[in-house]
This record gives structure tokens, C-alpha cells and sequence, in this order.
């Protein structure tokens, strides 16, 4: 009931917004499980993906929007609910795999879940590295992938602006990918194959420059970067999620 109250009404003022251009939602089956894996541009890519897309979409948000006090957060507990959200804490080991839990959950009830591969904000614009979570949660639900590519949506919330400006966005989803029945969720490499493959879907469509490794936010050291690299490449292997791994901020 809250879904189609804030889409009958949000929906239309965002249009107004942002012009959204959709490309492919015929590719999203109307029923059953599926799994959506964007590139990550601004904060209002999850909100952007829910109403334009032609179901409703779950995604992972963090818990501070559910848990803050007073009307501000009953205002942002109930929005986020009613577009989709579902609260986790944000992180590696424990709480990582937590949040891949619940969009499992999700995925397992044939609904639709939406991640970001990269697992944050790309702040420069460049595609990084997809970690592979969202292979596991395809390859241990069985749900198809759907790759989407979003295009001028920090020119709609710039980082750290606090309202939306008028500009038109561009939202692709793309041909689905089946991951394949006999694969394990829990080998590295195909894991690794599958993620790769819904990388270089969304570069194709959205035209990125590739940044050719993980995102790491914050991150100004070259020497620091590398290593961040090697470890996430190392949990790649051992675990199937990463630090932070597709968790809206």
C-alpha cells in the first residue's frame, strides 16, 4: 500500500524533474525473481531505478534512515519504506554478508532487488571494479541479472546538494543475463566470470571510462589503493562479498 501510494505520487512530480529517457523496461519481467545490478552514480539512483522501473524494487539502504529519532526520521523511515528500501548496517565480514542475506530473502520470495556492483558512489565518473556479491545472490537464488546503466544523475543531486535540479536522466536496463543452473555460489571464479559479465554489460551501455580497479571512497594514496585492492581481490576469492558491498549510502 505504501509502494503504490509514494509511486502514484512521486512518480509523476519526479518525471517532471528529471525527463527520465527509459530504455529496455521490457527487459524486466513483470513476475518472479530478478536481480538488478547498476552503475553508481549519485544518492537518487535507487530512488530513480524504483519509479521507472515497471514493478517494485527493493534495495539495500543504511540503517541510519530507519533508526533516527523525531519527525525528520519518521519522515525518512516512512519514505524509504514505501520506495523499496530495507535497512542494513553498513560493512565488511558479518555485516556484509547480513545485507546480502536479506536481499537473498527478498530474491527467494520472487521479488526484485537492486545492487551496485562497484559498492559506492563512483565520485569521478569512471566505472570501478564490480565486486562479486551480486553474483552470489544470482547464482544462489537462481535469479537472472539485469544489467542497468544510468546516465546524468549527479547532474539531477549533485553530492551534497540537499534538493534536485531540473535535468534529464537516462535510464537503460539491459538483456538479461542467466546465470547458469550447475554453477556453485561458492567458486571464486565463477563468481568472478559472472560479475564480469555484468560489468561489461553496464560499460557498454553507459559509456564509462573504466577506472580498472575497486572503488575505494576517500582513498587519495596511490600506494593504499593498491593494497585495498589486493585485499578485495583476496575476499573475492574466499568470500563473496566485499567491504561495504552494494549498500546504498
Amino acid at each position: 500500500m505504501w509502494f503504490a501510494l509514494a509511486r502514484g505520487i512521486a512518480s509523476p512530480l519526479a518525471r517532471l524533474i528529471f525527463f527520465p529517457k527509459v530504455i529496455g523496461r521490457k527487459n524486466i519481467p513483470k513476475k518472479g525473481r530478478v536481480l538488478l545490478a547498476s552503475n553508481h552514480l549519485a544518492f537518487v539512483d535507487s530512488i530513480v531505478i524504483t519509479l521507472v522501473a515497471p514493478r517494485r524494487v527493493s534495495f539495500m539502504a543504511k540503517d541510519e534512515y530507519f533508526t533516527t529519532p523525531g519527525f525528520k526520521g519518521w519522515c525518512m523511515r516512512m519514505f524509504f519504506t514505501a520506495i523499496g528500501a530495507v535497512s542494513v548496517k553498513r560493512g565488511a565480514g558479518a555485516a556484509a554478508q547480513a545485507a546480502l542475506d536479506k536481499g537473498l530473502d527478498i530474491l527467494e520470495s520472487d521479488g526484485a532487488y537492486a545492487v551496485y556492483p562497484e559498492g559506492t558512489r563512483s565520485l569521478d565518473g569512471r566505472l570501478y571494479r564490480g565486486r562479486t556479491g551480486v553474483a552470489w545472490l544470482a547464482l544462489q537464488s537462481k535469479a537472472p541479472i539485469v544489467p542497468v546503466a544510468l546516465k546524468d544523475t549527479p547532474k539531477l543531486l549533485p553530492k551534497g546538494a540537499k534538493l534536485p535540479r531540473l535535468h534529464r536522466i537516462t535510464v537503460q536496463f539491459g538483456e538479461m543475463i542467466e546465470p547458469k543452473p550447475d554453477v556453485n555460489a561458492k567458486s571464486a571464479r565463477s563468481r568472478r566470470e559472472l560479475t564480469d559479465r555484468v560489468m561489461d554489460a553496464i560499460h557498454e551501455m553507459s559509456g564509462q571510462e573504466l577506472a580498472g580497479r575497486y572503488n575505494s571512497p576517500g582513498g587519495k594514496s596511490p600506494l593504499m589503493d593498491k593494497v585495498r585492492d589486493k585485499f578485495r581481490q583476496f575476499t573475492d576469492r574466499t568470500h563473496p562479498t566485499a567491504p561495504d558491498d552494494s549498500t546504498e549510502e
